[in-house]
């Protein structure tokens, strides 16, 4: 099973919440001054901002009439939430929104990932992310070392005895992009032609340059990240070159899944990616 993640477990408990509130039909406002809360403190539980406590959690139940069983996942949860994962002990390099895409990564069992010109960070080497990171400025150079080693941190997920199952589409730019320079980008193409050759639950595909509709996801990059829990639905992760975040519109996380597959049926196959690396890393 994949780690328990605070991040994973305080997204159930809020879903769960949630879901029996409005089965048991109380809107929002009502729901917060009954319990003790305010509408707004409210509002902040149900979007994962504040955490309840073993105290607050009590009338929350109380009214919800979770029976027992329900009852004591609810606080098996609740235990899990306030554990401190190793991304929020860097709150001072990343911000909240990358904390919470950090934490979803560690508790996930599977994830897809779209980017047209860029391996995805769970797939870089250290000098390529290195090249990415430096050249950001947003970025201060005393802060590259620690975002560099928070990234390669984010990779133990793929190792392990249940390593998170990855499926990674790219662009066959992203193999010609000179990233860090030659030597660099030569590095990483041969670790992910390292990785698919020997990770079963790592998985490679490239969109080549002749595929006919392989520009309709233009410059986008997306996350789709699912876990084992069956009441979790898919957490999506977009971002553009300034800003990324959350997707929580589910309509949208559907569209993302839609667009997923419309890449996949666009990339090479698994035998046919590898191929391609290797020829390009010998350029």
């Amino acid at each position: 099973m994949a780690p328990v993640s605070p991040t994973v477990a305080r997204w159930e408990l809020v879903l769960r919440l949630r879901e029996l509130r409005e089965a048991r039909g109380f809107d929002s406002a009502t729901f917060a001054r009954r319990v003790g809360f305010t509408p707004a403190n409210w509002s902040h539980v149900e979007k994962g901002r504040r955490v309840l406590t073993s105290t607050t959690i009590g009338p929350v139940l109380q009214l919800l009439e979770v029976d027992r069983e329900e009852s004591a996942e609810l606080l098996a949860l609740l235990e899990a939430s306030k554990q401190r994962g190793w991304w929020a002990k860097s709150s001072a390099l990343i911000g909240p929104e990358l904390q919470r895409l950090y934490g979803m990564e560690h508790g996930a069992q599977s994830i897809r990932s779209y980017d047209s010109l860029v391996v995805p960070g769970l797939l870089q080497t250290e000098s390529y992310a290195r090249a990415l990171i430096s050249a950001d400025v947003m970025i201060r150079p005393v802060q590259v070392d620690q975002l560099v080693a928070i990234r390669m941190r984010r990779q133990e997920r793929l190792r392990g005895a249940d390593p998170v199952e990855l499926t990674a589409v790219i662009g066959e730019a992203t193999l010609l992009q000179q990233t860090g320079g030659p030597k660099v980008l030569r590095g990483q193409l041969e670790r992910l032609a390292e990785l698919i050759e020997t990770h079963e639950h790592i998985e490679v595909r490239v969109i080549p340059f002749d595929a006919q509709a392989g520009a309709t996801l233009g410059g986008s990059s997306f996350h789709l990240i699912d876990f084992a829990g069956e009441r979790l639905p898919t957490f999506g992760w977009s971002e553009g070159a300034v800003f990324g975040g959350s997707v929580d519109d589910p309509d949208r996380v559907r569209d993302l899944g839609f667009a997923y597959l419309r890449a996949l049926e666009q990339s090479l196959t698994r035998t046919e990616t590898l191929a391609l690396i290797r020829r390009n890393a010998r350029l």
